[in-house]
């Protein structure tokens, strides 16, 4: 258990298991600052305190954990996930966000410890969500859902309890995410 002046300890979730069908190549490979993308985004999870880092899809090459039904979604991913941890504490950044800094997931990390479910205000991701029984209940009842509205992030963190923090403008910035090659050319330049 954590003491009021050490944060708790919790696992890294990198969500790289979709099909990245609208930039057209794979995102996690995408070369930034001289790596795959996906390895940026483990390393920066372990800078920010992360005590293990896993992988959502199908990525043997990082141990990946496979979605439990293919394509549910980033909520699919994290049930995949969810099913080989302990309970505690996510952090989860999707693969394709690459300036992201360490120091703002320090902060959602920190923020509104009591809260079951934290993000920025305005995003979807990155998010905190405590593991638990309830989340765990929930992640079930939403991958098997057949309409896949009911299957997003929105659904998940609006059914846990979302609590939202503020980002500053340049905070605010380091949440680009590249779905498409326009944005990857955006966030490189």
């Amino acid at each position: 258990m954590a003491t009021a002046t050490e944060p708790a300890s919790y696992i890294g979730v990198v969500l790289a298991g979709g099909l990245s069908s609208r930039m057209g190549r794979d995102k996690a490979l995408l070369s930034w600052q001289g790596r795959p993308l996906i390895e940026h985004q483990i390393a920066l999870l372990k800078s920010a305190g992360a005590k293990d880092v896993k992988v959502s899809g199908y990525r043997p090459d990082y141990h990946g954990i496979c979605d439990l039904i293919p394509q549910a979604g980033p909520v699919g991913g994290i049930a995949g996930v969810a099913a080989v941890c302990e309970d505690g504490e996510l952090l989860i950044v999707p693969v394709d966000m690459p300036r992201l800094r360490a120091s703002l997931l320090q902060r959602l990390q920190n923020s509104e410890r009591d809260a079951a479910c934290v993000r920025f205000a305005d995003r979807v991701l990155p998010m905190r969500m405590r593991l638990d029984v309830q989340s765990r209940g929930v992640l079930n009842e939403l991958i098997v859902a057949i309409d896949k509205r009911a299957r997003s992030l929105r659904t998940l963190q609006e059914r846990l309890g979302i609590v939202e923090i503020a980002l500053s403008d340049d905070e605010s910035k380091q949440l680009i995410d590249c779905n498409t090659e326009e944005a990857w050319q955006e966030a490189t330049t």
